[in-house]
């Protein structure tokens, strides 16, 4: 344990920097009853909440959807702030902060992909490439945060923060224009939404994989 060396967090999003300020704000004023144990289990219950939310909208949309944006905004709580608040308090666990938080993080993202899929505000094939493309670039992120000694939190300037802000954008979409005419031809929205994703996610995996291997390789090879 004592040899262990945290990876560095590499985060380069829109919303990183004016995000980091406003989440330190809130460690600070935090009540100390509430750890970063209790928000890593609130940004989890959330994520499952709107993975169910988003199934239930094919039963009821507006309340649906309603749901998914509240639960959306839990989950940047919890899952943004457990962190920050043992960094702030120095209390940090990054062994098991960093495995809880983030194998947490594929299950929830399970359940939200798939809700969008059983909702049918995705079609479940679209909904099944997103989620594989999702945990394809997982895999390579952490298995590159071992290999050389860094975490990238974000793609580019696209991080998770960026990506809730887009599920809320697209859910308001969805109360008044869920299909959209693409060249004479309806899509749902949340169809075209998922193949620029997965389509995002395979380019993102290449990318990482070719670049991280020859890096890798320069830094390994003697000859």
């Amino acid at each position: 344990m004592s040899e262990f060396k945290q990876a560095a967090r590499e985060h380069s999003s829109l919303t990183a920097s004016a995000e980091k300020r406003l989440l330190i704000w809130i460690a600070e004023h935090l009540p100390r009853w509430i750890n970063s144990d209790h928000l890593t289990a609130l940004g989890f219950l959330a994520m499952i909440g709107a993975g169910l939310s988003y199934w239930y909208a094919s039963v009821d949309k507006v309340l649906g959807l309603s749901l998914v944006a509240v639960f959306l905004v839990l989950n940047w709580f919890g899952d943004s702030l457990d962190g920050t608040v043992a960094r702030v308090r120095n209390l940090q666990r990054p062994r098991y902060g960093f495995y809880l938080d983030h194998v947490l993080d594929s299950i929830g993202s399970a359940f939200l992909i798939s809700g969008l899929g059983l909702g049918d505000i995705m079609s479940f094939p679209i909904s099944m490439a997103l989620l594989i493309g999702y945990l394809l670039v997982s895999i390579e992120t952490f298995l590159a945060t071992y290999a050389l000694g860094r975490f990238q939190m974000s793609a580019g300037f696209f991080g998770p923060t960026e990506l809730r802000i887009l599920l809320l954008i697209g859910n308001a979409f969805l109360f008044y224009r869920p299909i959209v005419n693409i060249f004479g031809h309806h899509y749902k929205l949340f169809d075209v939404g998922g193949v620029c994703g997965a389509i995002g996610m395979i380019f993102i995996l290449v990318n990482s994989t070719v670049r991280h291997a020859a890096q890798l390789y320069r830094e390994e090879t003697k000859w």
